[in-house]
């Protein structure tokens, strides 16, 4: 794997080396010391993965993703000095197009073994997601379940690489008194979650929280997946995690939660597919549509990157596709018709 580290501090770069020597497939292609020696580096030579700190001089780390995102696409992970206390500047960059994040590891001292595991998983499981995103791929759609009309609507948004920005825009624009259930699955680390859901609170005109084991989706209340299982409904009106299926690479994944809303949901859906890298919930779009739903999914001008909904559209998963300042007022009409 080709790694790009960013970071204008002589020893978080040490520390990235030698974290990253003790795998013999790992590459580091460059090392640039701002955002703007970053976003020229990936066009000249694109790695694989991108190791970004968040705080640096000229371009940060937040402007470099958007610009790089734009300029020249690459899987973006966040690796800064205490993520906590960086939280919100972490949801930006998210926003912007990158996937995760991490602290950086350290040289020495109790946690510097578990610090630098823990940076080796989140860079294999981002080397999963994009190399599963140029393999051929197939799933089952799950069963189906008797639609009656009479009860609340459910909107099942999936969302990835530059989600929590466009989750932002799409919930500021739903009225208050919106008539449908909201469940939404983003490519987070549980770590991030809670905070996260915060963060769309503060910015939605409804309630935003995380969607805990025996939840029941209601009318008014978004419910944003909170851990690495994946999110799914349990029964028709109860909502549960579940670590199965394991082997994918994108967890929480919206495949899974938009297969159950298709096997137990008892009333309209509609299903949205955000912008996203790889090709998660894309199938699962088209199952929605195949019952009868209505689907929507992000047009490519407006996602920050365009691979789960450019899937969806390749599949003819999406009933319509559409910018992301129209996606709410789409909704809100498709929730309101009877």
């Amino acid at each position: 794997m080709k790694i790009g580290i960013v970071n204008d501090m002589p020893l978080a770069v040490e520390a990235l080396r030698r974290a990253l020597a003790a795998r013999h497939d790992y590459d580091v292609l460059w090392v640039a010391q701002d955002g703007e020696q970053a976003v020229d580096f990936c066009a000249a030579q694109r790695p694989d993965i991108v190791l970004m700190d968040l705080v640096m001089p000229n371009i940060d780390g937040i402007e470099a993703t958007r610009r790089i995102m734009a300029r020249a696409p690459c899987a973006i992970l966040i690796v800064t000095v205490d993520v906590g206390a960086n939280a919100w500047r972490v949801y930006e960059a998210m926003g912007a197009g990158a996937l995760d994040a991490v602290d950086t590891p350290s040289l020495s001292g109790p946690d510097a073994h578990r610090s630098i595991a823990t940076l080796i998983a989140k860079i294999d499981r981002i080397g999963a997601l994009v190399k599963e995103r140029h393999a051929p791929g197939a799933a089952a759609a799950a069963g189906i379940a008797r639609v009656t009309n009479r009860d609340t609507p459910l909107v099942a948004i999936g969302a990835s690489a530059g989600g929590p920005a466009a989750l932002a825009t799409l919930l500021a624009g739903l009225p208050k008194d919106f008539n449908a259930a909201v469940v939404i699955v983003q490519h987070v680390d549980a770590a991030f979650a809670a905070g996260m859901a915060d963060w769309l609170n503060q910015q939605s005109a409804l309630p935003v929280r995380i969607a805990r084991e025996g939840d029941r989706p209601q009318a008014g209340l978004a419910l944003l997946a909170g851990t690495d299982d994946h999110l799914h409904l349990k029964l028709p009106d109860a909502l549960g995690y579940t670590r199965v299926p394991e082997e994918t690479p994108y967890r929480p994944s919206v495949d899974v939660f938009f297969h159950s809303v298709v096997a137990r949901w008892p009333a309209r859906a509609i299903g949205v597919l955000l912008t996203g890298m790889g090709r998660d919930g894309a199938i699962g779009l088209k199952a929605m549509r195949t019952k009868g739903y209505h689907t929507i999914a992000q047009d490519e001008a407006t996602s920050a990157v365009y691979g789960m909904p450019k899937a969806a559209a390749a599949l003819g998963a999406a009933v319509a596709i559409l910018p992301l300042p129209r996606i709410a007022a789409a909704l809100a009409a498709a929730a309101s018709a009877q």
